[in-house]
């Protein structure tokens, strides 16, 4: 069973390019790449606010699934200029996950993301109760 899940006021970019904003299947939500984008699907220009607004919007999924960062198991982040963007993006990522137990992180580096410069994915378990909702 795989179920979609999208955020209130889920952004331009879901219907654009036909995707769900995360799939709940079983006990685990798979939440599709995370951009920093506006509700219009615009993006948002300056590197360190675009990287604040991919967090927000992976924040605004998760919770619609009914989870927090700490039911993050696995991250993976893209980066189109991984050597100047590492200091922004670690200190957005310790806000999100600031105590160990970490999740699992991969950092990857491609030369284009739709327009954006950074992007996060990740892998949650969902809650008992927010499991059985589902």
């Amino acid at each position: 069973m795989r179920d979609a899940v999208f955020p209130a006021g889920r952004h331009a970019l879901y219907e654009t390019h036909g995707y769900s904003a995360a799939i709940r299947s079983g006990d685990l939500l798979f939440v599709s790449g995370q951009v920093g984008s506006r509700p219009d699907g615009s993006r948002e220009p300056e590197f360190a606010r675009q990287v604040e607004q991919a967090f927000a919007n992976l924040r605004a999924t998760l919770a619609a699934a009914g989870c927090t960062f700490d039911d993050v198991i696995e991250v993976t982040t893209f980066h189109t200029d991984p050597e100047n963007q590492f200091d922004t993006v670690l200190a957005a990522k310790a806000q999100a996950f600031p105590a160990a137990p970490y999740p699992a992180w991969t950092a990857v580096g491609v030369n284009w993301l739709a327009g954006f410069d950074f992007e996060i994915k990740v892998i949650a378990r969902l809650p008992e109760k927010a499991a059985v909702a589902g």
